[in-house]
């Protein structure tokens, strides 16, 4: 049985160490990343904005299931690095692997960035195996020198707003996940613009970049924590707001292309604490390998004055009359 905020242990008896994360299905196995809480604990800088205390991250975590209930350890699959971008007290966040059938090489997308959270990178990893070990690429704003799609020249000269302003140096990336179509083509959903619009981004064919073909959606809304899935041709989007390390009210978007419109159609959270998500924030849809239509909504209470204590919300997604998602409490259930 998965039951929701409780401690979950992996099959030698230790607590799973895998926040923030997202799950891969690859050959019949499922595979957990996440980052590894367990850390230093130390106090942000005065003026950081998402406020509370932060747990260094040593790496990204690795765990493989055959039914979504035994997961077995692979380890620290990606380890933080003194000196660099994976330094442990630099952030990595929000890891998410994807296969790309072309290349046979495993892709890791994380938000890298600095403790004041300036920086607003994409961090990139690669493995010949889902249990790794990752090879760190490099970090970067995606979209240098490119204009999103539909602009008019008249917004090109409107220095004020932040997608002009960050056209030269790439666009800001925060929150992050990175969703691969039926066609095989891959695409980045970030926060950006300091967290007030989302972006979304083509990849480029090996998925370790982006082409320069983005939309901005829902300006100025500042949402965060992306998750993405696609159902009977739909594509669904189920985000968060901005409220640091407190949960809010979660919004369901949905769309006929990726490429929009993008229609926000309120919260898909019913029943006792709906309007903090069942105190979590989302972090992932996991697809249920060999059952189409079925999804998992993973998500995270963070606990920010402990966070490797931090538990993990997964329920399943049901789906009202409308086709829209919608999410209900269950203490205990079977996948």
């Amino acid at each position: 049985m998965i039951r929701p905020a409780e401690v979950w242990k992996d099959t030698s008896g230790k607590p799973i160490d895998a926040h923030g994360g997202g799950v891969l299905f690859h050959n019949g196995t499922y595979y957990w990343y996440g980052e590894i809480k367990q850390g230093k604990t130390y106090l942000p800088k005065e003026n950081a904005s998402w406020g509370g205390t932060r747990v260094d991250v040593e790496g990204v975590s690795c765990y493989a299931s055959k039914d979504l209930l035994n997961w077995e350890s692979h380890g620290n699959v990606l380890p933080a690095v003194s000196g660099g971008d994976l330094d442990p007290k630099k952030v990595l966040e929000r890891p998410k692997v994807i296969y790309n059938a072309k290349t046979k090489k495993f892709v890791m997308w994380f938000h890298s960035d600095s403790l004041d959270y300036a920086a607003a990178r994409c961090g990139v990893a690669v493995s010949d195996k889902p249990t790794g070990p990752f090879t760190y690429v490099k970090s970067f704003r995606p979209d240098v020198g490119q204009w999103p799609q539909g602009v008019t020249e008249d917004q090109k000269k409107d220095t004020k707003a932040a997608w002009v302003r960050d056209h030269e140096a790439g666009q800001m990336a925060r929150d992050l996940t990175v969703f691969v179509d039926d066609d095989g083509k891959g695409y980045l959903f970030a926060a950006s613009e300091d967290n007030a619009t989302m972006h979304i981004s083509e990849l480029t064919d090996d998925y370790l970049g982006t082409t320069g073909k983005y939309i901005r959606i829902f300006e100025g809304r500042s949402m965060e924590a992306p998750t993405v899935f696609k159902r009977d041709g739909k594509y669904h989007l189920i985000a968060s707001g901005c409220t640091a390390w407190a949960p809010n009210a979660a919004r369901s978007c949905v769309a006929d292309s990726i490429w929009g419109p993008w229609t926000e159609i309120g919260n898909p959270c019913e029943g006792d604490k709906a309007n903090i998500t069942f105190e979590s924030q989302g972090t992932y849809v996991l697809p249920v390998a060999g059952k189409p239509g079925s999804f998992i909504f993973m998500s995270d209470r963070w606990n920010k004055d402990n966070l490797p204590d931090s538990r993990y919300i997964w329920l399943p997604i049901a789906f009202n009359d409308k086709g829209h998602a919608v999410l209900r409490w269950q203490d205990a259930w079977k996948p």
